[in-house]
């Protein structure tokens, strides 16, 4: 290998953290015979089907992502829950599959988790069951040239990662409850959700993602809302409120999560999200606020997540009974059986 093949190659190798291929080695004259050899004597790791990594060592994050998106072929992207765990949507999952999205038509397939292997060389202080790759989980896209974006490594759009962890998930209702969770905790602009499914339009949960958009644009903004919208109003028959009602406070504007007033109660109902209602400054905002209610009559109630999530006929009980008493009147039964006991009390 001449100075200018080993600068190449040398370059090949740190682009790519130190992972190659057996066709990227070809042209720098590592035949097959010699690649076995610095295989077998554990100067170099299999990593992956035809995936090598330079090194005899354990793989960094970056080797990994790396060998995934060598293996699955040269328009590989990350996708599924690795794009999400690399745009910081989820908590990353360390000896996980990685999740890759190809051209449809291509003949890449999913690739086992690989362990490292000892040498031939005595010696050797690595053990046979140690892993070196969690493996690769490879999907296949007919919109695979509009959904990457220009990453380093390249992976699926915000957008298109929510929709791909929504279709995957085993129900509709488990779509539903995915999607608003990735937007509202990622802060996906809604209008890229939309866009994306009018391009892409999803074959599996279609209605329960419309749904889910829906109750996105009615200005649910976290997945507290979204459980209160759907166990406590919906699941008992409660009208829905208005979400995010502006109020203005010592000249500020504000937003009340849940307003009744379209329906004729002055009713508001907080809902308390611990992490951002433990600063001191949103602690005040809410002490305003709820002086400002007070001054015009309106009634409140608070509730935190466990209450809703946990306790949700309680609680549509209480708004109920708010509701009821500023005038509103129910249109038809209660639709939970659940709530039987408490109004036979």
């Amino acid at each position: 290998m001449t100075d200018i093949d080993l600068h190449d190659f040398q370059r090949l190798v740190d682009t790519q953290f130190g992972i190659v291929t057996q066709s990227q080695l070809e042209p720098f004259g590592f035949s097959r015979g010699r690649v076995r050899h610095l295989l077998d004597s554990g100067q170099w790791r299999r990593v992956l089907q035809g995936v090598y990594a330079v090194t005899n060592g354990p793989l960094t994050r970056n080797m990994i992502l790396s060998a995934a998106l060598l293996y699955g072929g040269g328009h590989s992207m990350l996708s599924h829950i690795t794009a999400a765990e690399e745009w910081g949507m989820v908590p990353r999952r360390d000896g996980e599959p990685i999740h890759i999205t190809v051209p449809y038509g291509k003949s890449s397939r999913c690739q086992s988790s690989t362990g490292m292997r000892p040498s031939r060389k005595p010696g050797n202080p690595i053990a046979p069951s140690s892993p070196l790759h969690p493996g690769v989980v490879v999907h296949r896209s007919r919109a695979h040239d509009y959904i990457a974006v220009d990453t380093d490594p390249p992976r699926t759009a915000r957008a298109d990662t929510a929709l791909d962890l929504a279709i995957a998930e085993p129900t509709a209702r488990d779509a539903y409850t995915r999607l608003i969770a990735l937007v509202t905790n990622a802060r996906i602009p809604l209008r890229d959700i939309r866009r994306r499914m009018e391009e892409r339009r999803p074959r599996r949960y279609g209605k329960a993602l419309v749904d889910a958009v829906r109750l996105l644009a009615d200005g649910v903004q976290s997945v507290l809302e979204y459980r209160y919208a759907t166990d406590v109003e919906d699941a008992h028959g409660l009208p829905r409120a208005r979400r995010q009602s502006p109020v203005v406070v010592d000249g500020r504007t504000l937003f009340e999560d849940c307003d009744y007033s379209d329906h004729g109660v002055p009713l508001i109902v907080r809902l308390d999200g611990r992490r951002a209602h433990a600063m001191a400054e949103v602690a005040f905002r809410d002490r305003r606020r709820d002086n400002a209610a007070e001054l015009q009559g309106r009634p409140r109630l608070v509730y935190g997540f466990d209450e809703v999530t946990k306790n949700p006929c309680v609680v549509a009980r209480e708004v109920e009974t708010v509701l009821v008493r500023e005038g509103w009147i129910r249109p038809g039964e209660r639709p939970c059986p659940a709530c039987a006991p408490f109004w036979l009390l």
